[in-house]
């Protein structure tokens, strides 16, 4: 609960506009994408400044209040549920492109950005940010650096941690700190804007990130090679890679997820296929041309059924928009959709989507497979209903044994989606006792009342993932 004395030290920071108590108001804030998840907070406060959050997180530390950062609420992790209430934290008022620096080739924005706003922003200048989560429509630049978001374009380019040079956050304390820079090379220090980047917002609040552009690729080309046997697909990501080419982008989906995206988008993908490689190049025109006619030759040698290029920027643009609603079609089959992210060795890919496949008929579900092959980022997808218990506890054990799987491969169990509470109890798989004891130390120095979005990364015991209203 939020003492009278706290909520009007919050009104006279903010303004009574920027505070809500409502039920309605708190009850839009209590989840995000991550199903099964739902928890009341206290209060949802919107401030204008980083000095306003600073003045929130004193007043959150005096009275030992929980504080939730919050994007759009696009994570499928339950990083953004307010699991033990407390106050949520919106960015609508700061949510300004502060500067396009062209000698530098920076971006100074504010947590509250849409990504595609920005990206469309610095594209106008001939510049390019290559960070592009497929909710980069409505998913916000604070969002992304808390996730450490990936996209179809992070085997070339990376992912969000490439991308930032420095950040402006508040800690646990209230007190204002700035990382890093327009700066290239700068080792003073520890290196605490890769610390706070997909930190999940248990560190500190992001309040201002200066990003790194890079030019605007000349051209791009796309195609689509349809294979019968996954493992030819697998093998074709695998000599593309060796052949010494990095596409844009190298996507993989398998047959159920290709005819469900056709169901929605009514394209025309060949739907007969076993597995379908979406892949785009982008650069000068020679290097996009000899590239994509390598690959081209690449998949046909390697069993491609067939391969086509698309004709035209809108035939193009229609295979990656198809590819990015993937999640949005799936959605459409049943109640409840659950979207993991396991990652393994791209060379591991063909093993671990037949793994997928063997656990869903051991447990008797549906499971579609889509996801970024060329950098082993697969996420199976399960389509169930969360009031079928029993179904759900088959559901939860799939998952745990696909976590397991990846592990064994050599992979992890999240390659871009976050831990949050629902990756929690299989973090341990991944970092052993001595890793989460190393990460609790730096949570305990930075947060040491652990009210910065508290309950998250860190488990208690079980997976199983609860409704909890308050």
């Amino acid at each position: 609960m939020i003492s009278r004395e706290a909520k009007e030290a919050f009104i006279r920071t903010v303004g009574k506009e920027n505070y809500d108590d409502s039920a309605a108001g708190r009850l839009v804030y209590s989840y995000d994408a991550a199903p099964q998840l739902q928890a009341m907070p206290d209060a949802v406060i919107a401030p204008r400044s980083a000095d306003d959050v600073s003045r929130i997180l004193t007043i959150c530390s005096r009275h030992d209040i929980p504080i939730v950062p919050r994007g759009s609420g696009t994570n499928l992790c339950g990083g953004t549920c307010p699991s033990e209430g407390g106050l949520v934290l919106l960015f609508k008022h700061m949510n300004r492109i502060l500067e396009i620096d062209e000698e530098n080739l920076t971006a100074t924005v504010q947590p509250g950005v849409i990504t595609q706003d920005m990206i469309r922003a610095v594209e106008q200048k001939g510049l390019f940010y290559p960070p592009d989560p497929s909710s980069m429509k409505i998913s916000t630049i604070g969002g992304n650096i808390n996730e450490n978001s990936g996209g179809l374009r992070g085997l070339k380019y990376g992912v969000t941690r490439d991308y930032v040079l420095g950040l402006e956050a508040v800690l646990a304390s209230g007190d204002i700190i700035r990382t890093g820079g327009k700066l290239t090379k700068d080792v003073a220090g520890y290196d605490l804007t890769r610390l706070f980047v997909g930190a999940e917002g248990t560190l500190g609040v992001v309040t201002e990130a200066t990003l790194k552009l890079v030019p605007k690729p000349e051209t791009k080309k796309t195609l689509l090679a349809l294979y019968e046997h996954i493992e030819a697909a697998a093998e074709s990501v695998s000599a593309i890679i060796a052949e010494k080419i990095i596409p844009a982008t190298l996507e993989f989906l398998d047959q159920p997820t290709l005819q469900v995206i056709e169901d929605y988008a009514k394209i025309g993908l060949p739907t007969d296929a076993k597995a379908v490689l979406l892949i785009e190049q982008d650069g000068d025109i020679e290097t996009v041309r000899r590239d994509m006619e390598k690959i081209e030759a690449i998949c046909k040698n390697g069993a491609a059924v067939s391969v086509q290029t698309a004709e035209t920027e809108e035939e193009a643009f229609a295979l990656t928009e198809a590819r990015r609603s993937a999640l949005s079609a799936l959605a459409r089959l049943k109640p409840t959709t659950i979207l993991e992210d396991a990652t393994v060795p791209r060379s591991q890919i063909a093993s671990m989507v037949k793994a997928i496949n063997e656990i869903a008929e051991t447990y008797g579900l549906s499971i579609c497979t889509f996801g970024h092959a060329g950098d082993g980022n697969l996420h199976p997808t399960c389509t169930t209903d969360i009031r079928n218990t029993e179904e759900m506890e088959r559901v939860e054990k799939a998952f745990a044994a696909i976590f397991e799987k990846a592990i064994e491969l050599g992979g992890t169990i999240t390659g871009e989606h976050g831990v949050g509470i629902v990756k929690a109890p299989y973090l341990e798989m991944k970092l052993k006792t001595e890793g989460i004891t190393a990460m609790k130390a730096i949570k305990q120095a930075l947060d040491p009342k652990n009210l910065l979005n508290p309950g998250k990364i860190f488990a208690n015991s079980s997976r199983k993932r609860v409704v909890v209203m308050k």
